[in-house]
């Protein structure tokens, strides 16, 4: 696995600050359901920030997180930036392709895009590298092993 102690670096600087994290994926789909297993790891840590498992709909949040005004919005995704499976990374929203091919309705950036036309608020998405995507797959050991670790970083920078 691939991930870079820059990442966690970088995440430790929203240390004690308003922040809300979103998950995103499709459980059904492999290493996609990468998302909302960080968000399950997450909730039984019982950290100050807010989580929202998000599934496949995140946009149904949108007014949610908008009212909770958070100062930072982390969204954690699988998403295919050409690394080896485990991968992590943080992306800024205009790092992204606005037609990222998706399993979810709306695109993570457009999603992004939506959030913050209501409120100012610091975004960053954390893609995991996924090593499979398919129907009726589990979540592979190389996106488990990372969702390990960045559940762990994540409960750590917001106990």
């Amino acid at each position: 696995m691939g991930t870079d102690r820059q990442v966690f670096e970088q995440l430790s600087k929203l240390r004690g600050s308003k922040t809300i994290i979103v998950g995103i994926g499709n459980t059904l789909k492999g290493d996609d359901g990468v998302g909302p297993l960080v968000c399950e790891q997450l909730r039984q840590g019982g950290i100050a920030a807010e989580i929202i498992d998000a599934g496949t709909v995140p946009e149904n949040y949108i007014q949610r997180i908008t009212k909770k005004t958070p100062q930072n919005l982390l969204i954690i995704d699988a998403i295919d930036f050409g690394a080896g499976p485990g991968t992590i990374k943080i992306f800024e929203p205009q790092q992204l392709n606005a037609f990222i091919v998706s399993t979810h309705t709306l695109s993570p950036r457009l999603f992004a895009e939506l959030v913050s036309r209501n409120m100012k608020v610091d975004i960053y998405f954390i893609g995991i590298q996924p090593a499979q995507t398919q129907l009726g797959q589990s979540v592979s050991a190389e996106a488990a092993q990372a969702a390990e670790q960045l559940s762990q970083a994540l409960a750590e920078i917001f106990r």
